[in-house]
């Protein structure tokens, strides 16, 4: 029997608008029309965050759009939706988030070995607008050295 490809999904706008100090894998409640369209792979994350709100972590616009063969069972594209983390995880989370300039966003979104979906969960600041300069810098270098390199 053929193996199911496993479903990784990019946010390539985390790495370039903030800092991943901390890193958490989460798992996210999804309905089923949801997971479906995940698997065809109809997902933005690129203004997705994450908050807190009564001891509890809730990711906000993450689009994920309506299930084309779904029917009258249809979810809202940008509902919020609860992330699973242990007691202690959402303390630290929660902890952070208090802090000025500090965010909680999606890095990406993954199907794990069980197949149930997991969110990869940044938490760190903002870039500046220098900062972002600074990286694009480093990556024309590098792009530079690996095609004389060969």
């Amino acid at each position: 029997m053929a193996k199911k490809p496993k479903i990784e999904i990019l946010n390539r706008k985390a790495s370039f608008n903030y800092h991943a100090d901390t890193k958490y894998t989460a798992g996210i409640m999804l309905l089923g029309t949801e997971v479906k369209s995940i698997r065809a792979g109809n997902v933005n994350m690129g203004d997705a965050y994450a908050v807190t709100d009564s001891g509890e972590l809730w990711l906000k616009n993450l689009h994920i759009s309506p299930f084309a063969q779904g029917s009258f069972g249809q979810h809202e594209p940008l509902r919020d939706r609860k992330l699973l983390l242990n007691r202690k995880e959402l303390k630290k989370i929660a902890v952070a988030l208090k802090n000025v300039g500090i965010a909680a966003f999606p890095i990406r979104l993954f199907e794990d070995e069980k197949g149930l979906f997991k969110l990869e969960l940044g938490v760190g600041p903002g870039k500046k607008t220098h900062d972002k300069r600074e990286d694009l810098k480093t990556k024309d270098v590098e792009r530079e050295m690996a095609r004389f390199k060969h």
